[in-house]
């Protein structure tokens, strides 16, 4: 009996030893499904394109949304799952609720998913709901940038004045954290009032046109806040328009060359930069880690640092590697 027993562990472990050595033979399939065509996501893709050779991993990128929303990505994304040989997808969810039944189909199709800049639900995996099936959530704590761009603005504008933020989605968690970042970092300075909050739905002209209003009805607005690339370019542009370049304070998100440039002309007073190369590498070499060898990521969570450019550091060659590429 005791010869079968041992027999039959020794063939166990033979069995799961082979299967590793397949597993860490295997060329894996990963999938990205970017949230919409930005600098941004570009930019993500170049990285995890780039950990993607260095690993050994096949990345397949979906066809980049025209628009931001469930509309434009839930049938790209299934589209690309269809291909049925994807092994793991890590995506930018485009509403906190929209995409959770989508995303767990995919995950109860046995394919490990992975969100990216933005969440689903409360973006708490770790807690029992019915979002909690993600392996990570890896992307930027917006709501830290949030406080750190309000700081800034509060020290341009002296404290004191009227400010506004010009948002782009309700529903979405990376702008949400920063437009509740910004508002809470306020807080701090009792002589500073945020007048507005708008949602251009990432539309630049809506931005542009947004602010534009609210400078009508306050025309002694202090400073603007844009929480994404859309939101941003429309914001400054406004300013720019009505003759108010250095006088109303404008603060963004996001380091387009577009941005860089108008921070460059001074028609921009800070940018900051999230890292989203170094979001697409950690997605793809975290993923490879569980598909090899089921590897959890610590708290389901991985958050990158960001970069602050200001008319100061902007020229600066160890600067340079933030700015978002096309």
């Amino acid at each position: 009996m005791k010869k079968v027993l041992v027999g039959i562990i020794t063939m166990a472990v033979i069995l799961s030893m082979a299967l590793m050595a397949v597993a860490a033979d295997k060329t894996f399939k990963m999938a990205f499904m970017p949230g919409v065509a930005d600098p941004f996501y570009f930019t993500m893709e170049k990285g995890a394109q780039a950990k993607a050779k260095e690993l050994g991993v096949e990345l397949i990128v979906g066809e980049y949304p025209k628009a931001w929303g469930p509309e434009s990505q839930v049938p790209i994304l299934e589209a690309l799952i269809a291909r049925g040989d994807i092994d793991l997808l890590f995506t930018a969810p485009t509403s906190t609720e929209a995409l959770i039944p989508v995303l767990k189909k995919v995950h109860d199709a046995g394919i490990p998913v992975i969100t990216v800049d933005t969440y689903i639900g409360d973006g708490d995996y770790n807690k029992e709901s019915n979002y909690n099936f993600p392996l990570a959530f890896i992307g930027t704590d917006n709501f830290a940038g949030g406080v750190v761009v309000a700081e800034a603005m509060a020290k341009m504008i002296g404290e004191k004045g009227k400010v506004m933020v010009e948002n782009t989605n309700p529903d979405v968690s990376s702008v949400q954290g920063r437009e509740k970042g910004f508002i809470e970092g306020m807080k701090k300075f009792p002589g500073i009032e945020v007048v507005a909050v708008e949602y251009c739905l990432d539309n630049q002209e809506k931005a542009q046109a947004q602010v534009a209003a609210v400078l009508q009805k306050h025309p002694d607005l202090a400073g603007v806040f844009g929480v994404n690339v859309f939101s941003a370019q429309g914001a400054y542009r406004a300013i720019v328009n009505a003759g108010l370049t250095g006088a109303v304070k404008v603060a963004t998100w996001d380091a387009t060359e577009d941005l860089i440039n108008a921070l460059k002309k001074g028609e921009v007073d800070l940018v900051l930069a999230q890292k989203p190369a170094e979001i697409g590498a950690l997605a793809v070499e975290w993923g490879l880690k569980y598909l090899k060898d089921g590897t959890p990521i610590p708290d389901k969570k991985v958050v990158p640092g960001f970069f602050v450019f200001t008319k100061e550091n902007v020229e600066s060659p160890d600067a340079q590697q933030y700015i978002y590429s096309k």
